[in-house]
C-alpha cells in the first residue's frame, strides 16, 4: 500500500516554543542534565545525556549493594531517565533511537538481568517520543487518536513503575522480582514499538496507520494479550476516522480537515456540466475513491462512496434528507456481528431508495424517457411527417445557409398542430444542425468501439454537398437530477439513432414520390419498356428501405425499449437505472448497424443510390413520354381502349433513358447482393442481423 500522508495545509501550525523549550515537551528529564536550561537542545554535540560520570565504579561495591544501585537506576531508566551507572546513548544519525549501557565493572549476573529489561526501557522512550511528535496538528486525526490511546497506556505503565518504586522503598523488590513484574508488559510494549517504528519510518497517517495496526494485530494472533491490546489501539485510533465516515454515510458531508478520508471531492465539477460534458465527469469524478482504503472497509468502499453521492444528489435538488440515526447506528469496527457493515448497508439502502423515489416520482424519469422515445426514436411520427413537409425547403439548403431559428419555429408549429401537442414535455424539444455527416460523427466519438474502425480502417466518403437532410437532429432539454441518467453522452447516442432514422424516412419519402410519378403513367401500356423496368426498380428500392425501417423500429427499438422499461421498474438504485439505460442505448446503437462500419457503409451507399434514382425519376419519365401529350392524361383519352395506337405513340425509344435505368438497376442490385453475404457472415457474431439478412435477401430474390 502506498503510504498515506496528509496534504491539507488548513490546519494550525505547532507553536515553535513547544519545540524549542524542552521543559514543555515532556522530554526534559531525558535531555542534557548538565547543560544549562538556556542552552538550545539542538546545540548538543555529546553522545551521552550526561558527561559527568559517577565518582566511583560500581564494581567497588558488594554484590548486594550493586543490586540496590542497579534497581534504582533501572527504575529511572524505565521512565527514560539516566542513572548513575546506566547511561542512555543516542544512535548516531538516528536521533529517535537510543541504547542503554551499563558500567562494565558491574556484576555479570546483574548486567544480564539489566540487559533483559533494557528493551522495555527503549520501547517506552520510543512510544513516548511518538506520542509527543504525533500529537501535532499536521499529523491528522488518526495519529492524534492513536497518540491519545498510547498516552493512556503510558500512564498505566508509569503507574506500574511507581508501584515498583514503592516496593523498592519498602525493601521488598529484588532484581529477580523486578524482572518478573516487567515481563507482562514486555511483549505489548515491544509490539507497539514495532508498529511505531514502521509508522514513523514511512510517515504514515490516516488509513495507513489503521491498516498497519490491523495487520500487526493479525500477525500476533498467537499472543492473546498483545493481540487484544493492538485491537484496542486500532479501535481507539479508528474512532476519529469512523466519525468522518459517519458524517459521509449519514449526511453526505466530507468533514476531513487533514485529507485522511478515502473519498476525495472535486469541487471544480458542477452538476450543470452533465448536460454539456460528453464524458459525464461529474457523476464519476465529483466524488471518487483514493488510494489507501482501510482494509476493514475495502470490500464495502464502493457502497460507502455511492451512499454519500446519493445523499449529495438529494441535497443538490433542495431535498434535505438525513439517514435516520439511532443508538445502534454508531459505527464500531470490532465485534463478531460486524455491526458497522450492517449500519453502512442500512444507510445505503435508505439513500438509494429515497433518491430513486425522488427521481421516479417527483421528476418523472419514466415519463421523460417515454417522451424522448416519441421524438428521438420516432415512436410517434405524425409530427415528423408534418415537419418534413413544411421544412423541406430549409433542409435542402447547405449547412452554412440553414437558419436554425427558422427550423425551430417550424418544429414548434409541427408540435402544436399534431398529436404531440398533448405531450407536456414537447417544450423541451429543440432542433440542431450538425457540422458533419453521420459517418464522420460516429468516427469522432472516442468511446464508441466502432470509432477506431471508422477513422482508421474505413475510408470515409463525405458527400460533396452535405445538406440539412443529412445533418439535422433533435435535442432535448434535461434538467438536474434527470441529467444523471439522461446525460450528454446518452443524448448523443439518441441523436445518432435519430439521424439514421430521419434520413431513412427521408429516403422513403423520396421513393414514395417517385412511385407516385410511376403511378401517374400507369394507364399507359408500358410493358416491356424502360418505364416498366423503372417501376420494378422503384418497387425494389421501396421494399428495401421499408424493410430496413421495419427492422430498426419493430425488431430493434421497440423490443429493447420494453426490456429496459421492465428493468427500470425493478431497479434498486439510480446506478442500476443508469446502467440499464446505457445498456439499452449501446444495444440499440449496435443493432441499428451504427457500430458496424462495413454494414453501415453499404446501407448508406444503397440509400444514396435510392436518392439519386428518386431525383432522376422525373427526368426519366419525362424523357420517355411525349410531354405535351401528358396533359391529355387528365381527359382520360390515353386510357381509352379505343385508341391503343395513340398510346403507343406517347412512348419513345430514347436509349439514354434505358441506359440510365439499367445503370441504376445494376448498381443497386450489386450493392444489395454484396450486402447480403456481409450480413450473413456477421450474423454469426451478431445474431440479431439474421432478421435483417432475411429481409434484404428477400428483396434481392425479388429482382
Amino acid at each position: 500500500m502506498e503510504p498515506t500522508t496528509t496534504t491539507t495545509s488548513s490546519f494550525p501550525s505547532t507553536p515553535r516554543w513547544n519545540i524549542d523549550r524542552p521543559f514543555l515537551t515532556g522530554r526534559f528529564h531525558q535531555e542534557a542534565k548538565v547543560t544549562s536550561r538556556f542552552t538550545e537542545a539542538k546545540g548538543f554535540s555529546v553522545d551521552s545525556f550526561s558527561s559527568a560520570g559517577p565518582d566511583k565504579a560500581i564494581g567497588c561495591f558488594d554484590a548486594a549493594v550493586q543490586e540496590l544501585i542497579v534497581i534504582d537506576d533501572l527504575l529511572s531508566a524505565m521512565v527514560g531517565i539516566e542513572g548513575r551507572y546506566i547511561l542512555i546513548k543516542r544512535v548516531r544519525g538516528k536521533e529517535d533511537n537510543v541504547t542503554f549501557q551499563v558500567d562494565p565493572s558491574m556484576d555479570l549476573a546483574l548486567q544480564e538481568l539489566a540487559k533483559k529489561i533494557f528493551p522495555l526501557c527503549e520501547s517506552f522512550m520510543m512510544i513516548n517520543q511518538f506520542v509527543e511528535s504525533r500529537s501535532q496538528f499536521k499529523n491528522g486525526l488518526v495519529n492524534h487518536a492513536f497518540a491519545a490511546a498510547l498516552r493512556a497506556l503510558l500512564l498505566d505503565y508509569q503507574a506500574m513503575v511507581a508501584q515498583l518504586e514503592h516496593q523498592f522503598q519498602l525493601g521488598r523488590l529484588s532484581m529477580q522480582g523486578l524482572w518478573f513484574y516487567c515481563q507482562p508488559m514486555m511483549g505489548s510494549m515491544q509490539a507497539l514499538s514495532t508498529v511505531i517504528q514502521k509508522a514513523s519510518t514511512n510517515n504514515f497517517a490516516g488509513s495507513a496507520v489503521l491498516n498497519l495496526l490491523q495487520s500487526q494485530a493479525k500477525a500476533m494472533a498467537g499472543d492473546n494479550a498483545v493481540r487484544s491490546l493492538l485491537e484496542k489501539m486500532t479501535q481507539c485510533a479508528s474512532n476519529a476516522y469512523l466519525g468522518i465516515l459517519e458524517r459521509w454515510v449519514y449526511e453526505g458531508v466530507i468533514d476531513d480537515p487533514y485529507g485522511e478520508f478515502f473519498i476525495a471531492e472535486n469541487k471544480s465539477l458542477q452538476k450543470e456540466s452533465l448536460t454539456l460534458d460528453y464524458d459525464a465527469k461529474f457523476w464519476r469524478q465529483r466524488y471518487s475513491l483514493k488510494d489507501g482504503i482501510p482494509s476493514f472497509l475495502a470490500n464495502i468502499a464502493g457502497k460507502i462512496l455511492t451512499t454519500g453521492k446519493y445523499l449529495n444528489v438529494m441535497r443538490e435538488c433542495g431535498h434535505h434528507v438525513q439517514v435516520p440515526v439511532s443508538e445502534n447506528s454508531k459505527l464500531m469496527i470490532f465485534g463478531s456481528n460486524h455491526h458497522y457493515l450492517e449500519c453502512i448497508k442500512a444507510a445505503y439502502d435508505f439513500a438509494s431508495s429515497e433518491l430513486l423515489n425522488l427521481i421516479k416520482e417527483k421528476y418523472d424519469l419514466i415519463g421523460k424517457l417515454r417522451s424522448i422515445k416519441h421524438y428521438l426514436l420516432l415512436d410517434q411520427g405524425d409530427f415528423l411527417v408534418h415537419f418534413m413537409d413544411i421544412s423541406r425547403d430549409e433542409l435542402t439548403k447547405k449547412i452554412d445557409e440553414i437558419s436554425v431559428e427558422k427550423l425551430q419555429s417550424l418544429l414548434d408549429l409541427a408540435l402544436r398542430t399534431t398529436a404531440a401537442a398533448a405531450d407536456p414535455c414537447n417544450e423541451d424539444l429543440t432542433c440542431c444542425v450538425e457540422r458533419s455527416s453521420l459517418l464522420k460523427r460516429l468516427g469522432a466519438l472516442k468511446d464508441l468501439e466502432a470509432s477506431r474502425t471508422f477513422s482508421d480502417g474505413i475510408d470515409l466518403e463525405e458527400p460533396v454537398s452535405v445538406t440539412g437532410l443529412e445533418t439535422f437532429s433533435l435535442s432535448y432539454k434535461v434538467q438536474w437530477p434527470l441529467s444523471i441518467v439522461i446525460s450528454r453522452k446518452a443524448l448523443t447516442k439518441y441523436q445518432l439513432i435519430f439521424r439514421f432514422l430521419f434520413h431513412c424516412k427521408h429516403v422513403d419519402r423520396q421513393l414514395c414520390g417517385a412511385w407516385q410519378v410511376h403511378q401517374g403513367v400507369r394507364a399507359l401500356k408500358m410493358r416491356g419498356t424502360a418505364i416498366s423496368r423503372s417501376s420494378l426498380l422503384c418497387r425494389s428500392m421501396l421494399k428495401f428501405i421499408n424493410s430496413l425501417l421495419h427492422y430498426l423500429t419493430f425488431e430493434v427499438l421497440e423490443p429493447n425499449w420494453h426490456i429496459m422499461h421492465s428493468r427500470l421498474q425493478t431497479a434498486k438504485s439510480i446506478d442500476e437505472v443508469v446502467q440499464h439505460h446505457d445498456f439499452f442505448l449501446d444495444k440499440c446503437l449496435r443493432e441499428c448497424l451504427l457500430l458496424l462500419p462495413e454494414v453501415l457503409k453499404k446501407v448508406e451507399k444503397l440509400k444514396s443510390l435510392c436518392l439519386q434514382y428518386a431525383a432522376a425519376t422525373q427526368w426519366l419519365i419525362s424523357s420517355s413520354i411525349d410531354i405535351p401529350k401528358l396533359d391529355e392524361l387528365s381527359d382520360g383519352s390515353v386510357g381509352n381502349s379505343k385508341s391503343p395506337s395513340r398510346a403507343l405513340k406517347l412512348t419513345t425509344r430514347n436509349p439514354s433513358v434505358a441506359d440510365s435505368i439499367l445503370k441504376f438497376e445494376k448498381e443497386f442490385n450489386a450493392e444489395l447482393l454484396s450486402l447480403g453475404p456481409i450480413l450473413s457472415s456477421s450474423s454469426q457474431a451478431e445474431p440479431y442481423l439474421t432478421h435483417l439478412a432475411q429481409w434484404i435477401l428477400g428483396v434481392g430474390k425479388d429482382q
